[in-house]
């Protein structure tokens, strides 16, 4: 099984030239699945490996729109379709410089699989484009999302495929995306975008899920360990929404958060974040980290990584490969006891090892950050049904459904031969439910 492995892996390598974030995705993944091909050699004749790293559809589009100053300017937009065995393709947008094919392959890629891992409905897929929102008036945010969607509106639908947001995109820029997407068809099809506000057909605790859900991982991991967050010294990578919320959700359970960051530096607050301080100064000004650190007269590190600050729990939440194994070693050697992965791919593969090697419990962004694609799932069953739920019961579904990844995660690790590694669990808890739709489904 090694020999098919190496040979699927080859092939994606030769056929996706230069997309290291999608390599690495791919790798990662492969690295779990020599016992589950072992077992079931029915994945191999199907050829379902080699099926399923090739996106089943990839859009590449121009975007033009006009700046406040009258000028013509020019994005490429994307949207990679990688699956839809197990429902309507699912997954956000990201509106960054650094978007390019290889960033939405890798990214729909691992949607593919943590989407399996909620037990919902939904296939995975993910899209967006270079734009940078930072700095744009709303005006101009305006113009490129109606620009963007009057491409992307003809591929879309809430049976066919169903963006969220992802870094640079937030309700904002959902708002304008699906006022021109209704503009256009002359439909209000309320679920063919999740993240919307909660007067329009947005769900509660959508804007909270994926930094809620981060921590509610972490805090089962916890408990397998006979601990809690209670009192615990917690670092967070980000300042952006899953950071936030994961903040917040941790101090709730009475974590003691000490810093965050953003790509400039980072904030060390020994007397704990005040998030109230951190979501003026993020969510309403739009400012950096430093603005915080200076109001609040804590320390403000720039041009260095926020794992320097030593922890019990690390949660990064920012963007992917952030954590280094040199990073790794600095909170091993700290007294770390979890990492839980709010953003995807945040954590290198050597970094990985490190932190396994030294008895880390770990999670991959796949398992640990599912809460928000999940609860977009849920705002996907309110919209269907017209209905509204309050924030307890959508809550408590969200907590459920993590606490179902973590063990699904653990129980499918016993299964093929590695206790405990949430790597291995979440890998071949995703690959295994996507391989066996795709069986059901026949060559397609």
């Amino acid at each position: 099984m090694k020999d098919q492995l190496e040979r699927a892996l080859d092939q994606v390598l030769a056929r996706n030239p230069g997309e290291r974030e999608f390599h690495q995705a791919v790798r990662e993944v492969f690295d779990s699945l020599g016992p589950v091909l072992a077992k079931h050699p029915q994945y191999v004749d199907a050829a379902v490996l080699e099926r399923l790293c090739e996106p089943e559809r990839q859009i590449i589009f121009r975007v033009p729109w006009v700046d406040d100053a009258g000028r013509v300017q020019i994005n490429r937009g994307f949207r990679v379709e990688f699956s839809s065995a197990l429902g309507p393709y699912k997954g956000g947008l990201r509106f960054h410089p650094s978007v390019y094919l290889g960033i939405v392959k890798f990214l729909g890629f691992e949607q593919v699989f943590k989407n399996a891992l909620t037990g919902m409905p939904i296939g995975g897929g993910k899209g967006g484009s270079d734009f940078d929102p930072r700095g744009r008036s709303d005006g101009e945010v305006m113009r490129f999302c109606q620009s963007f969607m009057t491409e992307l509106y003809r591929h879309i639908g809430e049976h066919t495929d169903v963006p969220a947001g992802d870094i640079g995109v937030g309700g904002r820029e959902i708002g304008y995306l699906f006022g021109q997407y209704k503009r256009i068809t002359n439909r209000y099809e309320s679920g063919v975008l999740t993240g919307k506000g909660l007067t329009w057909g947005g769900s509660l605790v959508r804007t909270e899920a994926t930094g809620y859900g981060t921590v509610l991982f972490a805090e089962r991991m916890l408990a397998t360990a006979g601990a809690s967050f209670d009192g615990r010294r917690v670092v967070v990578s980000g300042a952006g929404n899953v950071a936030v919320h994961a903040i917040e959700k941790a101090q709730a359970l009475g974590a003691h958060v000490v810093a965050c960051s953003d790509s400039a530096g980072y904030v060390l607050d020994e007397r704990g974040i005040d998030l109230d301080l951190l979501r003026q100064v993020r969510e309403v000004e739009r400012e950096r980290v430093s603005v915080y650190a200076e109001r609040r007269g804590a320390t403000y590190v720039p041009g260095r990584r926020v794992w320097e600050v030593g922890a019990h729990v690390a949660l990064p939440c920012a963007t992917q490969n952030e954590l280094d194994e040199h990073d790794a070693r600095a909170l091993v050697d700290s007294g770390l006891l979890v990492v839980a992965e709010g953003a995807n791919m945040p954590t290198t593969p050597a970094a990985v090892a490190l932190l396994q090697d030294a008895g880390v419990l770990f999670a991959p962004g796949k398992a640990a950050n599912a809460g928000g694609v999940a609860t977009s799932a849920l705002e996907m069953q309110q919209n269907a049904s017209r209905d509204s739920w309050t924030f307890e019961h959508t809550e408590a579904r969200l907590a459920e459904i993590m606490h179902d990844v973590h063990d699904r995660c653990l129980a499918t690790a016993d299964e093929y031969g590695v206790p405990g590694s949430y790597v291995a669990g979440a890998n071949i808890g995703g690959f295994v439910r996507v391989a066996d739709a795709m069986l059901a489904l026949g060559v397609i």
